[in-house]
């Protein structure tokens, strides 16, 4: 549908079908003739027919009499409905003379058919079937002429008295229309007839709509109202409800000091049993409170809907991201709350259970942290099946789910490690899953072992119990690591040698060759055998019959006896045999140290050497591997060779070996900790910090406030003076999204205020006339370039000299694309005649809008990378001359999250990263950065962008390239 660009659909509010008037449009002596038809079914084809013509800008004069004539009194109801349409696209003034736009004393006439048409509209106002009086009142509330609507308001109040609800309900809205348009010349009466009708209304939808004529054009008589009637606002009905919190709303915006006359009101709605009554109940009471008070009841309102199986997952997500927000001014009541917060982890969906997480684990404290602890640890042994089952979503739900639990236990006890004890132990039993959440419980020990001495002797021995069970490549490097670096007294290592050493079996481990023993073994029993045995016949005889029988391969069995560690390097895993060699050498100079029997000592010895050369033999004979892991491993197992066996290299090589590995990891550790509390404290700062306030701005105190005005329960404004003294004030942030439309010297200037949110962009352009003549029939066209659409049709303005207004539009977006608005102001000047036209600068949307920071692993990182095929490629073409601050800039200036921690404080000449994003449409955007310093100084290298559709791919690209050539210092 385009726009509208002519004076005729100024009165239209609807769109027909195309095919409507399929094959054509008929003039106009044809739509008459077919008018005068008997058959109901051709009066409407005619009709709609000169309806769609009329939209195209034909007048169309003859119809409307035949239309009067041969249409106006029919019972057919499709076609009173489009006589309705009709009667409000049709032109209803006479054609204005020339030189009446100079005249403004001029006043245009109506057109004398017209009195047949009010004359038509009251007989329906007065029809004794309750439908047509509906419908009719709903009509009259989309025309906008005074003197059509004068002669049928007697009417249009009789209908207020009528005895049904669906007539009366609609009359309000009628009169509510009539008043915002002509109040003072047609119904100046209107807000005392509302106030009695709604004395004695009893409908919902009735009482409804007359409280919204009431709230809308006389306030005062509303407040009244409800405050007479304010114990039983909660029966009149959900919409009244809402009214009521939009009308506390935007009293108590005016005027701070008429709070604590809607406190009783709005404490009432917080336990309504509409959902969306209750939630906009909590809404309000924080927007317009700061006191605990309010704040807590308002909290334990979000947490009964999050806690709520009649709510939708949508609804709970926005109940989450009101706690999120909620939890960073008044961080201690959510945390009272957070036992029913955690209750929603129930739910099935796994994006309502990561928002859960995600919103609780900041503000875990140690007065609750082994609650939190014990439900956590009580929903991962929930997902203890979904590795057996079948591969369904909630079976991959549950796996994932698993994961971010694991993650989440871990951050609690790396917080408060006095809670470790209580989870480690039940966690290892998961060990052996073949999910992602399996490396989350490894490296959690893993770090449990290193901080929490007490507990490694258990944990040790556990993981010797588990070691069968695990089939992870990755898993098994982090426990044998764990062996090598932890295992001191003598016990301890001959438990671990032994087990490895069982699981591992003896050398070769070569492919082939047990291919070949598994060979042999099927040609032992390959052989046929001859079998005799008696059957009956057919015919009920009985013979002999002789077969060959073959012995079926035992490949299946003989795979299945395979320990998953011998079998992991048979397969050719290089880097898991480098474990393997490093932790057993780590086991042998550990017993030799302690000196306690030298011929074990030499056994163990002896043993480690041949399995690394059979280690070394199975790195090159697999095809798989690279040179340059080979040519690594056989470096390291040369090393840890001579450590064995060489006393002099054993003396130099025992300490790095033996300490260094536990001592990086602990620095790791510990850089790790600091990390976090550096970037909590980063993002507080950035949460605290807001525009600064002038010096003499008032401070409200409720302390020295009247006794008047404390009336109500309990005071709304507690805490407001604190808030003014921090500076909570957003309205400066808003002057980078304001965009200059037009020139100053053009007629009308125009700038525009874009905000977005998520899926709506909302345009507040503001539009100033700079002549001295007054403007009509102003309307803001726009357009849209890119996944946007336009969802309102323009309006009609008229400009007095040198004034204002503020016009809004609303667009649609469906994808994460780089977009442009467009658009032209087209108005009439009312002393000149003329029609004038100005062409607005562009709005370019920018990609940055949509993308949200994200964290995911790394192994759901490289299944992504695998899996979407648009990919970007963007060449590194920067003045930027340090690797780190390269990095830096392209992270925030694309907002993304890096993946890839590094050491900035070691001098290197490479980098790699991999950088995560999300739109607010859930699109996943990957980007990888791969770039090296140069002999000149200079950076080069590539950005790889990634993701599952084309137009992020293209916009993040576009981004990225003009962003990466320097710092916006240096621009």
């Amino acid at each position: 549908m385009t726009l509208a660009t002519n004076s005729n659909e100024s009165y239209c509010t609807f769109t027909l079908a195309p095919d409507a008037t399929a094959g054509g449009l008929p003039s106009q002596e044809e739509i008459s003739k077919d008018l005068e038809s008997n058959d109901d079914k051709v009066k409407r084809l005619a009709l709609k027919a000169a309806i769609m013509a009329m939209l195209s800008g034909e007048r169309m004069p003859k119809v409307l009499m035949q239309v009067i004539r041969f249409c106006i009194n029919t019972n057919d109801h499709q076609l009173k409905k489009l006589m309705m349409l009709y009667w409000e696209v049709v032109p209803k003034y006479q054609e204005d003379p020339p030189g009446s736009a100079n005249d403004p004393h001029y006043k245009r006439k109506l057109l004398p058919e017209m009195i047949l048409v009010c004359n038509a509209l009251r007989n329906d106002l007065i029809h004794p079937n309750e439908y047509v009086r509906g419908s009719m009142l709903r009509f009259l509330c989309k025309v906008n002429d005074e003197e059509i609507l004068g002669p049928l308001l007697d009417s249009v109040k009789s209908c207020l008295e009528h005895r049904h609800p669906y007539v009366r309900k609609n009359a309000a809205l009628a009169i509510f229309h009539v008043h915002k348009l002509h109040g003072d010349n047609l119904l100046p009466d209107a807000p005392d007839v509302m106030q009695a009708f709604l004395l004695t209304e009893t409908d919902a939808a009735a009482r409804r709509n007359a409280f919204l004529m009431l709230f809308n054009q006389a306030q005062d008589l509303a407040i009244e109202y409800l405050a007479n009637n304010i114990n039983e606002v909660m029966t009149y009905g959900d919409g009244f409800s809402l009214l009521v919190l939009e009308l506390t709303r935007r009293v108590c915006r005016k005027d701070a000091n008429q709070k604590s006359r809607f406190v009783r009101v709005l404490f009432a709605m917080l336990t309504s049993d509409s959902h969306a009554v209750s939630y906009e109940a909590a809404w309000t009471l924080i927007t317009l409170s700061s006191s605990p008070t309010a704040i807590r009841a308002a909290a334990n309102t979000y947490a009964s809907l999050l806690n709520n199986s009649q709510c939708d997952t949508n609804v709970k997500m926005i109940v989450l991201e009101r706690l999120d927000t909620l939890k960073k001014k008044h961080t201690k009541i959510v945390q009272e709350i957070l036992m029913d917060i955690l209750r929603a982890l129930s739910s099935p969906n796994i994006d309502v259970c990561k928002k859960v997480l995600n919103v609780t684990m900041d503000i875990v404290s140690s007065r609750n942290v082994t609650e939190v602890v014990t439900v956590l640890k009580r929903e991962v042994a929930k997902t203890a099946g979904a590795d057996t089952q079948s591969k369904s979503s909630s079976d991959e739900k549950g796996i994932a789910y698993r994961t971010i639990l694991i993650q989440a236990i871990h951050s609690c006890t790396t917080k408060y490690p006095d809670v470790a004890e209580s989870v480690v132990h039940a966690l290892m039993d998961f060990l052996g899953s073949d999910s992602d959440g399996s490396m989350e419980v490894i490296v959690f020990v893993r770090s449990i072992v290193e901080q929490h001495v007490g507990l490694r002797a258990s944990l040790l021995e556990k993981l010797l119990l588990n070691l069968e069970d695990i089939t992870s490549s990755n898993v098994l490097s982090v426990c044998l690591w764990i062996f090598g670096e932890y295992c001191e007294t003598s016990s301890q290592i001959m438990d671990a040698f032994n087990e490895i050493t069982s699981q591992l079996g003896d050398a070769p481990y070569l492919l082939v060759t047990e291919k070949e023993s598994e060979k042999a073994d099927e040609d032992e029993g390959a052989a046929p055998k001859l079998v005799t045995k008696n059957i009956v016949l057919s015919d009920g005889t009985y013979a002999t019959q002789t077969a060959y029988s073959e012995v079926q391969p035992k490949n299946s069995s003989i795979e299945n006896s395979i320990k998953p560690l011998r079998k992991a390097i048979i397969s050719g895993d290089v880097f898991l045999g480098g474990v393997i060699s490093s932790t057993l050498t780590k086991l042998c100079l550990r017993a030799m140290e302690l000196q306690n029997d030298a011929m074990a000592c030499k056994n163990m010895t002896v043993k480690t050497v041949l399995i690394m050369c059979g280690i070394i033999k199975m790195a090159e004979a697999t095809p798989t591997a690279h040179k340059s892991s080979f040519a690594d491993i056989t470096d390291r197992i040369t090393v840890q060779c001579r450590a064995l066996m060489d006393n002099k290299a054993r003396d130099i090589l025992k300490g790095t070996l033996l300490a260094k590995g536990q001592e990086g990891f602990s620095n790791f550790l510990n850089s790790v900790k600091e990390k976090t509390l550096n970037e909590k404290m980063k993002k507080t700062v950035l949460d605290g910090s807001g525009p600064s306030v002038q010096a003499d701005d008032l401070i409200h105190f409720r302390q020295l406030r009247s006794n008047a005005a404390q009336g109500g329960d309990i005071d709304l404004d507690d805490g407001t003076d604190l808030l003014r003294a921090t500076a909570l004030n957003t309205s400066v942030s808003e002057l980078s999204h304001i965009y200059q439309l037009s020139g100053f010297a053009d007629p009308i200037y125009a700038e525009a205020l874009v905000t977005v949110h998520d899926y709506d962009i909302i345009l507040e352009m503001l539009l100033v006339n700079r002549t001295p003549n007054t403007l009509s029939n102003l309307t803001v066209e726009l357009a849209t370039m890119g996944d946007m659409k336009i969802v309102e049709r323009p309006q009609h303005y008229t400009i007095g000299p040198l004034d204002q207004i503020t016009v809004r539009a609303s667009i649609k977006v469906s994808s994460t694309e780089t977009g442009h608005i467009f658009g032209t102001i087209v108005y009439d000047d009312t002393s000149t005649g003329n029609k004038g036209y100005i062409n607005l600068n562009d709005i370019h949307m920018d990609i940055m809008d949509y993308i949200r920071p994200a964290f995911c692993t790394n192994d759901v990182f490289r299944s992504m990378w695998a899996e979407f095929e648009w990919e970007n490629k963007v060449a590194i073409s920067t003045s930027i001359p340090d690797l780190n601050i390269f990095l830096e800039h392209v992270t925030s200036s694309t907002n993304m999250r890096n993946l890839t921690t590094h050491d900035q404080s070691q001098k290197k000449d490479f980098l790699a990263a991999n950088l995560y994003a999300r739109s607010v449409f859930g699109e996943d955007a990957l980007v990888n950065v791969s770039v090296e310093k140069r002999e000149d100084g200079k950076l080069g290298g590539y950005i790889r962008i990634r993701s599952k559709t084309q137009g992020i791919a293209l916009s993040l690209g576009d981004r990225i390239t003009s962003v990466q050539r320097g710092l916006p210092d240096e621009k």
